[in-house]
């Protein structure tokens, strides 16, 4: 049982007290009550003392289906492609069905693999009710693309009835191919973005960790807190993720240290990955090349960091 279901399970559920299921599980006060509200991600010690509990009130897994995981920052330059395209590989070497979105109108995910001739592409979808156009890229990876077409029809997309629920809607006709689902999210907070969230159970947060970026979590934290108020109750912060970090030798620069720091000291309540991701050369070569880091640069450290970042997401 994770943390996310048993948020689900409470929300669906609203009836039940909280404050008996902590007396029952044994957890301190205003456990579930912080978890609910996004303030805490509930740790596999309160989970393994809540299963049997919740169990008896009636919890029951579902049906295997994708998690649906945003890739997500207002600000650009932090990685969300890189993380989202590699992430989804490792996902994938891990033998995991993956579906990676590009949501972003740049098209950088759809052009790492080299894609660049296609009828559809998700704006398609999201306006003219279509189903996913999946283009199958490797063993266990499959893409929906995007390209600058879609910038072109934002406005349309906008104005639509359900504006910011009909990239769900086009999700749940999928979810039980896949095991994962990563939505690589555009550098705004406008309605592509609200329908990546809208449509998640879960958002994954890079961060480089700098000034300018930490400036704008607040913002980024206020968008995701009134999707959950409004739209999607369930959604989760998965976790944030330390990119583009730079190392002297063996240890991380002074100023990103101390970033990385006061961003474990602010946010001690959310997961922060233990997977951190470097600044390499060899990021941006693979981007050149139209190819996946294990593709590229199979040795390389950031290549090794996706892979025990995919080990995180699958333990959790």
């Amino acid at each position: 049982m994770t943390s996310e279901q048993i948020i689900t399970f409470l929300k669906n559920n609203p009836a039940l007290n909280h404050s008996q299921l902590e007396k029952e599980a044994g957890l301190p006060a205003s456990t579930l009550n912080k978890a609910t509200k996004g303030k805490i991600v509930l740790n596999q010690k309160n989970c393994s003392l809540l299963e049997p509990i919740l169990r008896k009130y009636g919890f029951k897994n579902q049906a295997t289906k994708a998690q649906v995981i945003s890739v997500v920052n207002h600000k650009g330059g932090v990685a969300k492609t890189t993380t989202t395209i590699n992430l989804g590989k490792a996902l994938a070497l891990l033998g995991k069905n993956v579906l990676l979105i590009d949501m972003d109108s740049q098209g950088n995910t759809t052009q790492c693999f080299n894609q660049f001739t296609f009828d559809k592409q998700i704006i398609h979808s999201l306006l003219e009710n279509e189903p996913l156009p999946i283009i199958h890229l490797q063993d266990n990876l499959d893409l929906v693309p995007s390209d600058i077409k879609m910038s072109e029809r934002e406005q349309e997309l906008i104005a639509a009835v359900s504006a910011n629920s009909r990239l769900a809607k086009r999700i749940n006709t999928v979810r039980e191919n896949y095991d994962y689902i990563l939505i690589d999210c555009p550098p705004s907070l406008g309605i592509l973005t609200e329908n990546a969230l809208v449509a998640s159970d879960s958002c994954i947060i890079p961060f480089l960790p700098e000034a300018s970026t930490y400036h704008g979590m607040k913002k980024l934290f206020e968008i995701i807190y009134s999707i959950r108020e409004y739209s999607n109750p369930t959604l989760t912060v998965k976790g944030i993720l330390f990119t583009m970090v730079k190392r002297n030798g063996r240890n991380i620069e002074s100023a990103h240290q101390l970033m990385i720091e006061k961003i474990r000291a602010e946010y001690k309540h959310f997961r922060i990955f233990d997977a951190i991701i470097e600044n390499a050369t060899a990021v941006r070569q693979s981007q050149l090349a139209m190819q996946d880091l294990f593709m590229y640069a199979p040795t390389a450290s950031p290549t090794q960091q996706y892979a025990a970042l995919a080990q995180e997401i699958v333990s959790i």
